[in-house]
């Protein structure tokens, strides 16, 4: 059943080839050569996803209230960089909210919280201050802890509401050397 559902989520995915963006400064290429472009300029970003060959993002967010406190409710605000349309910020629907790119979170303690996707459960992340004072996403990649940066989901065929998921790749830093890490597992 997550297998089918982390599939609905990739679907989502498919819509779309962009221009370039007012968010992004930067490109990253794919295994396949295309290139994808980064978020750049969000200031409280702490990961994005990203498919293949589709240039839309979505961008998760740290959700900061007027005064620069965390929203302990929604902690993470979760939004489409349309780069197809011009690269302007879209809501998820419900269907994307609920079933593909959302987010289970459960507070832990003031100041962690455990993530799951709503799409892919068997991988737990920690929105949590790091070192440096300020929050970011946890993940084990390679079973080592690790600042979450990047997810990168690569897809070839299936059906419109199963597509075939070849991989995702967990892509960050180690917490303990700051040297980028990567891991792509099949879901």
């Amino acid at each position: 059943m997550n297998r089918a559902i982390f599939s609905l989520c990739a679907f989502f995915f498919w819509v779309g080839t962009g221009t370039l963006p007012a968010f992004a400064q930067e490109t990253l290429k794919t295994s396949q050569g295309q290139e994808l472009l980064t978020p750049k300029g969000i200031p409280n970003l702490l990961f994005f996803v990203q498919r293949d060959p589709n240039t839309n993002t979505i961008v998760y967010e740290l959700n900061l209230n007027s005064k620069g406190v965390l929203n302990e409710e929604e902690p993470i605000k979760i939004y489409w960089l349309r780069y197809a349309d011009g690269g302007g910020k879209q809501e998820l629907n419900f269907i994307q909210r609920k079933f593909a790119y959302g987010l289970h979170v459960k507070k832990l303690s003031a100041e962690k919280f455990e993530l799951k996707f709503v799409s892919y459960s068997k991988r737990t992340l920690y929105l949590q201050k790091g070192p440096d004072g300020k929050w970011h996403v946890y993940a084990a990649i390679q079973q080592k802890p690790s600042v979450l940066d990047r997810v990168f989901v690569r897809i070839e065929g299936g059906t419109l509401w199963v597509p075939n998921v070849v991989y995702a790749e967990f892509k960050g830093r180690e917490s303990a050397t700051g040297k980028e890490i990567v891991e792509r597992f099949k879901p």
